[in-house]
């Protein structure tokens, strides 16, 4: 079951929290650290949980930030090692590639997502997030589209697989938004 809340003023500050940590346990290893997801736009619900885009410079950052962060006590998340492919962005599988993780054991619900610098996935969580906050009726509209998949998924998986086709409507006009802004990440 997927739990819907109201959007938390808290959710800000619990970021910049653990966002410090793991600047302290990544150091240079991490070009950005980045609030991204529901929680990351003001007045959105949510499920109950910070997520967060940890950039690196290449390939070899993945696997150092992968490193330090599963001996700093993160967990590695089950099966998410790259994310969904995007119709009419680039097809590589290495535009879509990254490192999941779920928070240290009795920490605050954080699915970290690390990825790399300007490749499709990372752009696209920072688009996607900046286009909600900048547009209060997409994000209403998207705030529908997630009460009511969670209406009706049985599970998580279902509820983000049914999510991703939203979101990739979201994003297409998001795209449209930042060539009309000249938004860059």
């Amino acid at each position: 079951m997927v739990t819907i809340v109201e959007s938390d003023g808290r959710w800000t500050s619990e970021f910049t929290r653990i966002a410090t940590e793991l600047r302290g346990a990544l150091g240079n290893g991490a070009r950005r650290i980045d609030h991204i997801g529901s929680t990351s736009v003001p007045g959105l619900p949510s499920k109950d949980l910070i997520d967060i885009q940890i950039t690196v410079d290449d390939e070899n950052g993945l696997g150092r930030v992968a490193s330090q962060l599963s001996r700093s006590g993160w967990r590695r998340g089950r099966g998410f090692w790259r994310d969904h492919r995007v119709p009419g962005l680039p097809a590589a599988p290495s535009e879509w590639r990254k490192v999941f993780f779920d928070e240290p054991e009795g920490g605050r619900p954080t699915h970290l997502h690390v990825r790399i610098e300007g490749r499709a996935n990372q752009r696209y969580a920072l688009l996607f997030r900046d286009y909600l906050r900048a547009s209060p009726d997409a994000s209403a509209a998207y705030a529908q589209v997630k009460r009511g998949l969670a209406a009706l998924a049985p599970d998580s998986d279902t509820y983000s697989f049914a999510k991703d086709p939203a979101c990739d409507l979201i994003y297409f006009a998001a795209e449209t938004w930042a060539k009309k802004t000249g938004w860059i990440p």
